[in-house]
């Protein structure tokens, strides 16, 4: 009897530890769990922070990406971008020294400094072109007239119209450059210069465009004349106001290369009905520019 209740004793106490054991696993499990859950919620807290932080300063999260990711070191060749005045530069092609003494005809042509920074300021405010790239297209008009004897303000005057004082125009036609000349035309004119494909320089377009214009000029007797034929209107009755337009700009780049205020705008003209004009009176005066304006030709 005896034995028998220590025996029932053993296994009570045995039951009892196991219950005890299961209690403490319990208790463990729960706590594992609360602290994995608490740890993740931290995590994820500072991980909010952290992309917070990040998207308000880009420049650590681009610090961050290099530490993290380093990029192998490529080399790359150092761009430089050309002077101005390496772009004007025509190939093959110089022009006038300015070291050799002016004639008197060619002090005329040139006029003085003050004149062509005159002339240089009000072109640039008038197409908006910067004053620098101005100064050097006003430079090599009146460095190619004092070469070919032509008034650099009438070159000056076709090149407004003409491009509005844009090197890289292209018409429908063709006509390229400053001056927009038909280099498919005129190709054999550019062959010192390294080809057609010189029509787009700047220096290399004003030259062949004013030995163009002084050549139309010349076997057409006027200035009229020459303009009609630049324009390819020389077998048709009218130049549809091509010459008036270049003559209207070239006086006023007269006027200011004298001194005198031009606006750099053109003024909204106001059509008033024309006086009654007799039959035996010619219904229209053609505007002509005396020889004496325009040295050399």
């Amino acid at each position: 009897m005896t034995n028998r209740t220590t025996r029932v004793a053993a296994a009570a106490r045995q039951l009892a530890s196991v219950a005890n054991s299961m209690a403490k696993s319990r208790v463990t499990v729960r706590s594992l769990l609360t602290t994995a859950q608490h740890t993740m919620t931290i995590c994820g807290v500072t991980a909010l922070v952290m992309l917070a932080v990040l998207y308000v300063r880009p420049d650590l999260a681009h610090a961050l990406s290099k530490t993290l990711a380093p990029q192998q070191a490529v080399e790359t060749a150092t761009v430089t971008a050309p002077p101005l005045t390496a772009l004007m530069e025509a190939p093959a092609v110089q022009a006038a020294s300015s070291e050799a003494p002016m004639t008197a005809e060619e002090k005329k042509l040139m006029g003085s400094k003050k004149q062509q920074e005159w002339v240089t300021t009000w072109l640039s405010k008038r197409y908006r072109v910067a004053s620098d790239a101005t100064n050097m297209l006003v430079s090599t008009a009146y460095l190619t007239a004092r070469e070919i004897k032509l008034d650099p303000l009438l070159i000056l005057a076709v090149m407004a119209i003409e491009s509005g004082l844009n090197p890289f125009a292209e018409s429908p036609m063709g006509a390229q450059g400053l001056m927009q000349v038909m280099s498919k035309v005129h190709h054999d004119k550019f062959q010192d210069m390294g080809g057609v494909q010189a029509a787009l320089n700047p220096v290399a377009n004003i030259r062949v465009g004013s030995l163009i214009l002084k050549d139309y000029v010349t076997r057409g007797g006027s200035v009229e004349a020459g303009l009609k034929s630049y324009v390819g209107a020389a077998a048709f009755d009218t130049d549809e106001g091509y010459g008036s337009k270049v003559l209207a700009e070239y006086k006023k780049l007269q006027q200011v290369s004298s001194g005198k205020k031009v606006p750099t705008t053109n003024p909204v003209l106001i059509a008033t009905p024309a006086p009654a004009v007799k039959a035996s009176e010619p219904a229209v005066a053609s505007a002509k520019i005396s020889d004496s304006q325009l040295a050399g030709l």
